[in-house]
C-alpha cells in the first residue's frame, strides 16, 4: 500500500522574509518585482495571507498588487511592504527544511524550493483479524504522526509552517493540500478519494489549465463528478493522449513514482524592462547580461553540459516568441550560451521575427537539455504490505 504525502511551506518567501524582519509581523508583505509606486512591470512570486486578503496573489501584475494594497490601505488595513525576490538565501532555507524532511523519510522528490512529494513506508504487522479497511486508517494515522513530527522540527528550527496532503498517491495528494488550511494536514483515505474529487473543479486537477477547462466547461463538464460521466473515448477524441491521463485522473489514479535526485531541466533568466524598446544598444548587454546570468547560475546547480539554448521575447502587446536552437554535441562552454542566444535574438530586431517593429517588453535566455549520467528515477517496491 502506497502513503504518499504533499507538503507546501505556507507563503514560504513572505514568510521567510516576515521572519528575518519581524517590524513587518502583521502587515501584508509582497515578494516580487519593484512596484515603483504602480509604474513596476514585472510580477508578484509570493504574497502572505494579509496581502491575499487583497485579492493579491502569485504572477499577478505587480502594479495590480500595488493598487489592491493601496486601496486597501485606504480602507484602514495595514499597509502593504514590497520586498525584492531573494532566492539565494530562501535556497539556503529551503535546503535545511529538506534536510530535515528526510531524517524522518528517505524517499523524497523535491519539486520546487518550497515544495515536495514523500513516501512514507509504515511497518506494520500483517493481521489476518482485523479488517484491511481498519489496518489501512491506522497507517494513515502512524502517516500523520511522521508528518506531525516533521513540521513541529521544521517550526523549532525555522519558525516556519506548511500545509500537506496525504493520500494513496501524488495527485490525490497535492490535491488535497491544494483545499488544506495553512498550517494543517489533510488526510484522504483510499475508500474515500472520490467522495473527496467529485465536488471539485476540473481546473483542480493538475494540468488542466483555464483553456481546457473552458473547453470543458462549454461542453458542460464543470466538476470531477462531470468529467467521470464522459467516456474515454470522447477524452481522446477531444484532447488525444491528454484525455486518457484526464480520464484516470478524474478517478483519482496515478501510479507515477517519485523522482529523487531531481535535477532542472532547465536553467533561464528574464527581465522586464522598465520602458518598452527597440533599441539594440540596450537590447543587446541584455542578452548578454542575461546569458552571462545563466551560465554562473549553471555552475551553482552543477550542470557540466547542455545542448539546447533558448530565448524568449515578449512584445509590448504581450505577444511571446520563444525559440530555440540544439548544438550537435553537448558543451560545457558558457560563452557560447551568449553566442547562440544572440543568434537567436537578432532576427528580432528587422523584419524576419518582428516584421511589424514592435517593441520589446521581457527578454528571456535560458539553456536546457543537459547531459547527465546520475539516475533521476529510484525505483521503489511494488510489493504490497498486505
Amino acid at each position: 500500500m502506497r502513503i504518499i504525502a504533499h507538503i507546501d511551506m505556507d507563503a514560504f518567501f513572505a514568510a521567510v522574509e516576515e521572519r528575518e524582519n519581524p517590524q513587518y509581523k502583521g502587515l501584508g508583505i509582497v515578494v516580487g518585482a519593484d512596484p515603483k509606486e504602480g509604474r513596476g512591470r514585472g510580477v508578484v512570486s509570493t504574497a502572505n495571507y494579509q496581502a491575499r486578503k487583497y485579492g493579491i496573489h502569485s504572477a499577478l501584475p505587480i502594479s495590480s498588487a500595488w493598487r489592491f494594497a493601496e486601496a486597501a490601505r485606504s480602507r484602514g488595513e495595514p499597509r502593504t511592504v514590497f520586498l525584492p525576490v531573494n532566492m539565494d538565501y530562501y535556497s539556503q532555507v529551503s535546503g535545511r527544511i529538506f534536510g530535515i524532511i528526510k531524517k524522518y523519510v528517505p524517499v523524497v522528490e523535491q519539486t520546487s524550493v518550497d515544495e515536495g512529494f514523500l513516501e512514507i513506508k509504515i511497518k506494520s504487522q500483517k493481521s489476518k483479524i482485523v479488517e484491511s479497511s481498519l489496518i489501512v486508517e491506522k497507517e494513515y494515522i502512524e502517516a500523520v504522526e511522521v508528518i506531525s513530527s516533521i513540521k513541529r522540527e521544521i517550526f523549532e528550527n525555522e519558525r516556519l509552517t506548511c500545509k500537506v496532503g496525504i493520500g494513496p498517491n501524488k495527485l490525490v495528494a497535492k490535491i488535497a493540500t491544494s483545499k488544506a488550511k495553512p498550517d494543517s494536514v489533510s488526510i484522504i483515505y483510499p475508500q474515500y478519494v472520490q467522495k473527496f474529487l467529485d465536488p471539485l473543479s476540473v481546473g483542480d486537477i493538475p494540468g488542466i489549465g483555464p483553456r481546457t477547462e473552458e473547453v470543458l466547461n462549454k461542453k458542460n463538464i464543470f466538476t470531477i463528478s462531470d468529467l467521470r460521466k464522459v467516456l474515454r473515448e470522447d477524452l481522446r477524441v477531444w484532447f488525444g493522449k491528454w484525455g486518457e491521463m484526464m480520464y484516470e485522473k478524474a478517478r483519482g489514479l496515478d501510479d507515477s513514482l517519485l523522482v529523487i535526485g531531481r535535477k532542472a531541466k532547465s536553467i533561464s533568466e528574464q527581465e522586464t524592462f522598465d520602458k518598452d524598446t527597440l533599441s539594440a544598444a540596450i537590447l543587446i548587454p541584455k542578452i548578454e547580461e542575461l546569458a552571462g546570468r545563466v551560465g554562473e547560475r549553471m555552475k551553482g546547480e552543477g550542470v557540466e553540459k547542455f545542448k539546447t539554448v533558448t530565448i524568449t521575447v515578449r512584445f509590448a502587446d504581450f505577444t511571446t516568441r520563444s525559440r530555440a536552437h540544439s548544438l550537435n554535441d553537448f558543451i560545457s562552454d558558457g560563452s557560447m550560451i551568449k553566442k547562440e542566444a544572440m543568434k537567436l535574438f537578432f532576427p528580432f530586431l528587422d523584419r524576419r521575427e518582428n516584421p511589424k517593429k514592435k517593441f520589446i517588453r521581457l527578454l528571456g535566455v535560458g539553456i536546457e537539455n543537459f547531459e547527465s549520467s546520475d539516475e533521476e528515477i529510484r525505483k521503489r517496491s511494488q510489493e504490497s504490505l498486505f
